[in-house]
């Protein structure tokens, strides 16, 4: 059975890969006007109540997932989709790396997103 976490804490403290990464996105995410949350048993920050991003880690990646992804201008073509043919607007941005977390670079894209949702 795969463990749901009841906070970022608790996500965080249980996090099998990338532990320190996803802290340091929580970092940049806590310096941003988002609220933070636990949806789906993983990190979600929103904006008035709206889904914006999503942090998680993987066994072979760590990163953000944008719920309204299709729609940021997305200029340096970092974002994916994950699921063709499944999802619609989200979109994942992946890391492999510490050196992949470019703070201002996020703080962009979150802004555009929460302008996004306004």
């Amino acid at each position: 059975m795969i463990r749901r976490a009841t906070s970022v804490d608790d996500y965080l403290a249980h996090a099998e890969n990338w532990p320190e990464e996803l802290a340091r996105l929580r970092e940049i995410l806590a310096s941003t006007p988002l609220t933070e949350d636990v949806k789906w048993g993983a990190p979600c920050y929103t904006w008035q109540g709206k889904n914006v991003v999503g942090i998680g880690g993987f066994k072979s990646y760590f990163g953000l997932w944008f719920f309204e992804g299709a729609k940021l201008r997305d200029a340096q073509k970092l974002l994916i989709n994950a699921q063709p043919g499944k999802t619609k607007a989200l979109r994942q941005w992946r890391m492999t790396s510490a050196k992949d977390i470019k703070p201002a670079l996020i703080k962009r894209y979150i802004k555009e997103a929460i302008a996004l949702v306004k």
